[in-house]
């Protein structure tokens, strides 16, 4: 799997993202849209841990779920090193079939982490299980990259990025038709003065506001609101990203 051998790089690749912005976002919606203080929450696709632990650090009690062993064993590190060696609870699991111990006050899932299953029928069940772990009126926060993003920096580019030892490339080729653009990803892994090369294709699904919202109510969320960024600005399909909020609704056991 390419994400454990480019986990040492994801930090790297991702170094702009301030996740301090991004977790006030998060208290934010829990504030205006929950009436009780939340105690744990849920970190879907939770990579090398920086936005469980930037959560973790304001007081929750926090479980990564990833699929990648060696993005969590790097989240390990990283929460040793900033003294959360043992106070998150980090599960090596797919997002579509997780299972968790017991409910959840939130969850979210960042860094179009979502845009990664590329069929309804796997955002489907990835809501479901997420409906299902949250409490009633517990929120469900995540990002999509939205169509700007494919279209105009996805595209049919290629990037890299060199960190002295590795180096990762990656070509992208977007299908506007079947929403779907391939990611083909090369990494040359230093070794001893050698460098050995790796080869996957990754693919991301565009959804539109309105599929995500639809399959959210599905699932039995209500559709809070989407935004294109951390001030509330009303998000629409051309932005590049969309922070989304939704609640859980259960129905009243008789």
């Amino acid at each position: 799997m390419i994400y454990d051998l480019i986990a040492p790089l994801y930090d790297r690749v991702n170094g702009h993202i301030d996740y301090e912005k991004w977790a006030d976002f998060i208290e934010e919606a829990i504030k205006n849209n929950t009436g009780v203080k939340p105690i744990l929450g849920l970190d879907l696709g939770s990579g090398t841990g920086r936005m469980t632990i930037t959560l973790a650090k304001r007081g929750y009690d926090m479980t990564g779920v990833d699929y990648s062993a060696d993005m969590l064993a790097i989240a390990h590190e990283n929460a040793e090193a900033a003294g959360y060696k043992n106070s998150i609870l980090w599960l090596c699991q797919d997002i579509t079939e997780f299972e968790l111990y017991g409910t959840v006050d939130f969850a979210v899932c960042c860094l179009d982490t979502v845009n990664h299953l590329t069929s309804v029928s796997e955002l489907r069940k990835c809501f479901s299980l997420v409906h299902n772990y949250l409490v009633p009126d517990g929120l469900f926060i995540f990002d999509i990259n939205c169509r700007g993003k494919f279209e105009r920096i996805y595209a049919n580019n290629t990037y890299a990025v060199d960190d002295g030892n590795d180096m990762l490339v990656w070509r992208n080729y977007y299908n506007e038709k079947k929403r779907l653009c391939d990611f083909e990803i090369t990494l040359f892994k230093e070794s001893f003065g050698a460098y050995e090369r790796f080869d996957e294709v990754q693919t991301e699904r565009m959804y539109t506001l309105r599929t995500i919202s639809s399959e959210l109510s599905r699932a039995g969320f209500e559709f809070i609101g989407a935004y294109s960024d951390f001030s509330g600005t009303q998000a629409t399909d051309s932005c590049e990203r969309a922070y989304i909020i939704a609640k859980c609704i259960k129905s009243e056991e008789i």
